[in-house]
């Protein structure tokens, strides 16, 4: 597709970017804009997805990538020239660029972003287990460095965009919008359900971490910390309501009692512009979405759904919990996907690592322990 200005929307150079996670759905959305902005992609970091990443390498021509190093020989024969090739993706995090697009799923994810920050860049933030395992540390990094944050999640980009401007004393609650996934209705016994099923969302096209995230509801727990930890707003002050057509993205309830909403269609390419471009607003082609139909809002079941439960719980519990919470999920979603743990088997393995790792003040050191005692204990648990 051709650039829809290939010089910006000022006329002037084209920004530079790199991705971190580009072979990811963050990441090949992230170049989706890139080809409409014209933007110079000047670094890639993936992971063992050598065919989409010499891909993206080859149309986008960047100064450096990064892959596993498992891969790192296949994937050097086919690079083009000019193309250096690391298997570090703080390498990658670090290069000259207006932009870091950090995207690497998980904790692995927070490592890089962390390089980022240090190096002062603007960090476009779709990882947002970086900011549920350490929000006040990234903040601290951020700060110290000079660097910038914008929030790339299509929720947390609506909370972004309807604070702007907003003094945060009068805000009163910050409302996050859920699907419900795809049993939002159906029996109260979820025991039966196969990867298969909980992977077909009805909304969003997403990787299959974040969607079987979005069937428990995690996903929506991790929103809850993170947009606590990102706009430092106290826990109680952050809210979900299940919305299943998603146009409404979240809400700002402010002291007076009036709601501010952020309204778009289901595409990431949306919020990705923004966390890239603002305050500017540069024109995409995308359809405009339609303002028709019957737009729904009910309390989420916690009953059902109780790891959206257990996400308020390790917020209020603080420290090195939401780090705990967050491992126990990376390992349970990976063995339910292989078949070797049932849905309901989610949240035991959440509530399990919660009342089985002793939880710490948080601090750089204690957060390596948190995460692998985590992951430890739900293998033992069961027998992974």
């Amino acid at each position: 597709m051709r650039p829809i200005n290939p010089k910006g929307h000022n006329g002037g150079v084209s920004k530079r970017i790199s991705i971190l996670g580009s072979t990811g759905s963050i990441g090949t959305q992230t170049l989706d804009v890139a080809r409409w902005r014209g933007y110079e992609v000047v670094g890639l970091a993936a992971g063992k997805n050598v065919a989409v990443l010499l891909e993206q390498a080859h149309e986008f021509r960047p100064q450096l990538v990064s892959c596993d190093v498992s891969v790192a020989e296949q994937l050097r024969a086919g690079l083009p020239a000019g193309t250096e090739l690391v298997t570090d993706a703080a390498e990658v995090a670090v290069l000259d660029a207006d932009t870091v697009v950090a995207a690497i799923p998980g904790f692995a994810g927070l490592a890089p972003t962390l390089a980022a920050l240090r190096a002062g860049r603007h960090v476009a933030l779709a990882n947002k287990e970086a900011m549920v395992v350490a929000g006040p540390l990234v903040w601290e990094t951020a700060r110290a460095h000079g660097a910038r944050l914008t929030p790339v999640d299509s929720e947390l980009s609506a909370l972004f965009q309807c604070l702007l401007g907003e003094p945060r004393d009068e805000v009163a609650a910050l409302i996050i919008t859920a699907s419900g996934g795809p049993f939002r209705v159906g029996p109260a016994d979820l025991s039966g359900v196969t990867p298969a099923q909980a992977l077909l969302h009805p909304n969003w096209n997403m990787g299959s971490k974040i969607t079987i995230d979005s069937a428990t509801l995690f996903n929506k727990g991790l929103e809850v910390l993170e947009s606590h930890f990102f706009f430092e707003l106290p826990l109680e002050q952050v809210d979900v309501v299940i919305h299943p057509q998603s146009f409404v993205h979240s809400l700002v309830r402010f002291r007076d009692g009036n709601l501010k909403a952020q309204i778009g269609s289901h595409d990431m390419r949306l919020p990705i512009q923004v966390a890239l471009e603002t305050p500017h607003r540069p024109a995409t082609p995308l359809r405009s979405l339609p303002l028709t139909g019957t737009w729904e809002f009910f309390d989420p079941d916690l009953e059902r759904f109780p790891s959206l439960a257990l996400a308020y719980e390790a917020g209020r519990l603080g420290g090195t919990a939401p780090a705990i919470l967050n491992a126990a999920d990376e390992v349970a979603v990976e063995a339910f996907l292989a078949g070797r743990i049932g849905f309901v088997d989610i949240p035991r393995a959440l509530e399990h690592a919660l009342a089985h790792v002793p939880h710490a003040d948080l601090n750089w050191d204690a957060l390596p322990d948190a995460d692998a005692s985590a992951r430890r204990v739900v293998r033992e648990r069961f027998a992974l």
